[in-house]
């Protein structure tokens, strides 16, 4: 046998069965074995050390998920690529966190099936195009936008005691509270805040606290 070297695992006997066809049909692409829940996928990997793994998501027992997870705590060579008829966010977000290296779903062009297999075989990734799109939207908002990439930058002026004194506004202590914290004067307190405010270019220790709140959830 020669090629890239795949598990089928899917609780379907009929789809299994075509799985296989699809997959066998490639010069380049080997199936090992055939299982219909994950605990077999589990053992199937640890006896057969396939390459790649496609995997289902609903199965009887243990699930795709628990059993992706098993298989990529193996350390071994086996990736797993699930290829499921459910397309929702939290499927490929729990496959991904179980370690998994793709996501496409069933009714995929069969080349596009088989071509998920090499890439993922390759140590690349890849996701279903349905999935990537509403990915991409749901992580836009915990970008940095230009607006906090100058804020970072004008962070890095800060003193680090400049730094103690904004994380104790953003707290919402007064600059007497701030000079009890810090044993230092009130006028000592407030040369601080003028300086943080010069650097950050903002207008008051309100936008201080909005803005050290926003630095803290991008670099935290």
């Amino acid at each position: 046998m020669t090629g890239v070297r795949v598990l089928i695992c899917d609780d379907e006997q009929l789809l299994r069965e075509a799985l296989v066809r699809l997959v066998g049909a490639a010069d380049d692409l080997t199936v090992v074995g055939a299982v219909g829940d994950g605990a077999a996928a589990v053992a199937a990997v640890a006896e057969l050390r396939p390459d790649v793994v496609l995997m289902d998501i609903r199965l009887p027992g243990m699930d795709g998920i628990e059993a992706t997870r098993r298989i990529t705590r193996q350390n071994g060579p086996s990736r797993v690529l699930i290829l499921t008829t459910y397309d929702l966010d939290s499927y490929v977000y729990a496959g991904l966190q179980a370690g998994a290296s793709g996501f496409l779903l069933k009714d995929a062009p069969g080349e596009r099936i088989r071509d998920g297999i090499r890439i993922v075989a390759a140590g690349q990734s890849v996701l279903a195009p349905e999935a990537t799109t509403r990915m991409i939207e749901a992580l836009q908002p915990l970008l940095p936008t230009d607006e906090d990439r100058a804020l970072l930058a004008a962070a890095d002026r800060l003193t680090e005691r400049e730094r103690e004194v904004c994380a104790l506004i953003a707290e919402g202590l007064s600059n007497d509270e701030i000079a009890r914290r810090l044993v230092i004067s009130r006028y000592t307190v407030k040369v601080h805040v003028s300086s943080i405010l010069t650097k950050l270019g903002l207008p008051d220790r309100v936008h201080v606290l909005l803005s050290w709140s926003r630095l803290r959830g991008l670099h935290p």
